[in-house]
């Protein structure tokens, strides 16, 4: 699978399978934390999907399999990111951060390495757009995206902390 796989910014073709990738995520979320995460709802609907994808501010990237077999490009995973700038802020340096919204692989293509290789290629990305870093947010109830990430590297940057009454 991995042979035949491209990273690429994502088009309005690839919004089916993104919308399939952002139910699984969700349902991770509720299962974690069904006190904050609805099940069966939508973080963005198709037309909000396509003004994102319009925005170069916000870059989708996705990991398609090219298979000329498959017949057409299945998405594999995808990464929201965010470009965040804080001019001329009192206490914030001026630097320029992409931030990763949300990270996805499919569940049947996890362990193939899509989610490393989408997670570079968004490095690479950073670097050459002149961003300082890269951040995210990851929950605490999916040990296993936190395990991921720290295995690319990442480190705590903040911690945020509740107190449910």
């Amino acid at each position: 699978m991995e042979a035949h796989m491209e990273i690429r910014r994502a088009t309005e073709g690839d919004i089916s399978g993104i919308d399939r990738l952002l139910s699984e995520v969700l349902e991770v979320h509720h299962q974690g934390r069904p006190d904050l995460f609805k099940t069966g709802a939508r973080k963005y609907t198709d037309d909000q999907l396509r003004e994102i994808i319009k925005d170069d501010e916000r870059p989708i990237f996705v990991a398609v399999d090219s298979d000329p077999a498959e017949g057409s490009d299945a998405i594999l995973g995808y990464a929201f990111c965010v470009f965040q700038r804080h001019p001329h802020d009192n206490i914030l340096t001026d630097i320029t951060t992409l931030y990763i919204d949300d990270l996805c692989v499919d569940a049947t293509s996890r362990g193939s390495h899509v989610g490393s290789s989408l997670y570079r290629y968004v490095v690479d990305f950073a670097k050459s757009a002149g961003c300082y870093n890269v951040t995210l947010n990851v929950w605490s109830c999916n040990p296993s995206a936190v395990a991921f990430y720290e295995h690319m590297g990442l480190v705590p940057q903040k911690i945020g902390m509740e107190h449910i009454l």
